[in-house]
């Protein structure tokens, strides 16, 4: 069963529907979240997003690594990472599940 991906442009075609904004205005509002959502994340602010889940940034420690080719240790630098949590509300969905959606203004 091939996988179907969900692109900005069927973001952006979903945004015109439910709206009613133009495609150009559609288009426009997605970049704009999307760039906002990345900026936090590059600030190191957590991402909340209701009934979805939480995107943060974590700080990971320098360490040593082994190459599997070779066994040779190799050092990992230290480095920032993108973490995802899903809400409960998604984790349902995915199950099958589907849970009441809980919309604050948090």
């Amino acid at each position: 069963m091939p996988m179907q991906t969900l692109t900005r442009a069927d973001l952006s075609e979903a945004v015109f529907r439910a709206v009613g904004l133009s495609r150009s205005e559609s288009s426009q509002m997605v970049e704009d979240i999307l760039e906002e959502v990345c900026a936090a994340l590059a600030r190191g602010e957590t991402v909340k997003l209701s009934s979805f889940g939480t995107f943060s940034v974590r700080q990971k420690a320098p360490r040593l690594g082994r190459n599997p080719k070779t066994g040779c240790e190799v050092p990992i630098a230290p480095r920032r990472v993108l973490v995802f949590r899903p809400s409960h509300v998604l984790k349902s969905m995915i199950n099958g599940h589907p849970a009441e959606m809980e919309i604050t203004g948090d």
